[in-house]
């Protein structure tokens, strides 16, 4: 373990911005661990449906500001694409090459979930399985994969959006919600907002490639302002409080994006720029650094694989005869929680073997060996730049 800190510290370029690799780790924990927080999956009668602690329990809508990290990740991406192509066009790289690496590297390992889970729908429907409850299992899965199409739609577009301001965007998802909610729009407006309120973040990370969120003050405005925003929306214009969607509920925050996501978002934006001093002092330490480097490297595996982890967990489960608390049954009350805390790390350990039999498809063969190798020719291209 020491010679693996070791050779990802040695390996790591000089120039390379720690704390945003910190940002991206924190963006995608805090996806997994809501999910596995808000989502249940009730037996009942045979069939398996899924359930949301929210529904019962709106009190744990706070629970949603914790994990609900997107915008975090839109914020990263921005930075590390913009930056990204800016350093394609000093070498000479065409942006059908650039583009085409990033999106290979992006739905690469996409193939191999979509491909086992082919498989398993069909061996599941050959064993009599209901289609009732095939249809939730496959929506646990299938259902995070919009965020990779909107992120591959955004990173495309990175030549043309890498000096927009963030206030366009933002005055977008502004007028769409007002067509929808105060003048009676028709409902499918608010899709636009799935591009539009996504750009918010990614505008102000392409903003921090080109050093245009330098100092503190910026942070504590996004911050601030977003907060408040948020709150404002919440209380008087008939946002729901969560920050993501709840089955049933009237207005989704999430599901398509409303402007009071896109404001919760900044309010994330502004915190994870906070956090970005004191990450580079922690960092520092290469034990830590390691630690959040294995997780960037097995972040889009963690991602595809976290509810696939969660429902073996659940499915084996079942063999113990009847329906186990914080498992199968329906998330109520205050026992349901607590009995699902005791789960997670379960699912960690279920998402572990995921990661151990799908990582290849991230990293390709070699394993950390040559990720280290690979990490070697950005140092180039820095001294070239230079």
């Amino acid at each position: 373990m020491r010679d693996l800190v070791r050779r990802i510290d040695a390996a790591t370029p000089p120039g390379r911005d720690r704390a945003v690799d910190a940002l991206r780790a924190f963006a995608i924990l805090g996806v997994v661990l809501g999910h596995w927080l808000v989502t249940a999956l009730v037996t009942d009668s045979g069939t398996v449906h899924g359930a949301s602690p929210l529904q019962n329990l709106p009190q744990l809508a706070p629970v949603s500001w914790m994990f609900q990290t997107l915008a975090v990740f839109f914020l990263v991406g921005g930075q590390v694409g913009a930056k990204s192509y800016a350093s394609a066009r000093a070498l000479g790289t065409t942006y059908r090459q650039w583009f085409g690496t990033r999106l290979a590297r992006l739905f690469r390992p996409v193939a191999a979930v979509l491909v086992v889970w082919a498989v398993a729908a069909g061996a599941m429907l050959a064993t009599g399985v209901g289609p009732d409850t095939l249809h939730t299992l496959l929506k646990l899965v299938l259902s995070p994969l919009w965020f990779l199409l909107v992120f591959a739609g955004l990173t495309a577009l990175t030549p043309l959006v890498a000096r927009l301001h963030p206030l366009w965007p933002l005055a977008i998802v502004l007028h769409i919600d007002l067509l929808r909610f105060a003048l009676g729009g028709p409902a499918w407006l608010g899709w636009i907002n799935v591009a539009a309120g996504w750009l918010v973040p990614y505008c102000l990370g392409a903003a921090g490639a080109r050093g245009g969120l330098s100092g503190r003050t910026t942070g504590w405005v996004l911050l601030t302002g977003g907060a408040a925003a948020t709150a404002l929306l919440v209380l008087f214009a008939g946002y729901p409080a969560s920050m993501v969607g709840v089955p049933g509920a009237a207005i989704s925050n999430l599901n398509p994006p409303t402007l009071a996501a896109v404001t919760f978002g900044l309010a994330q934006c502004g915190a994870a720029l906070l956090l970005l001093g004191p990450l580079r002092r922690v960092l520092a330490r290469p034990a830590v650094w390691a630690a959040v480097a294995l997780v960037n490297l097995s972040a889009m595996t963690v991602f595809l694989w976290h509810q696939t982890a969660m429902m073996a967990v659940t499915a084996i489960g079942l063999l113990a005869g009847g329906a186990l608390p914080g498992l199968h049954t329906v998330p109520d009350g205050p026992a349901w929680v607590l009995a699902r805390l005791c789960w997670l790390p379960v699912f960690a350990v279920a998402l572990l073997v995921c990661r151990a039999a799908f990582w290849t498809y991230e990293q390709g063969r070699g394993g950390h060996t040559k990720v280290v190798r690979e990490q070697r020719p950005a140092r180039t291209a820095e001294v070239r730049r230079a």
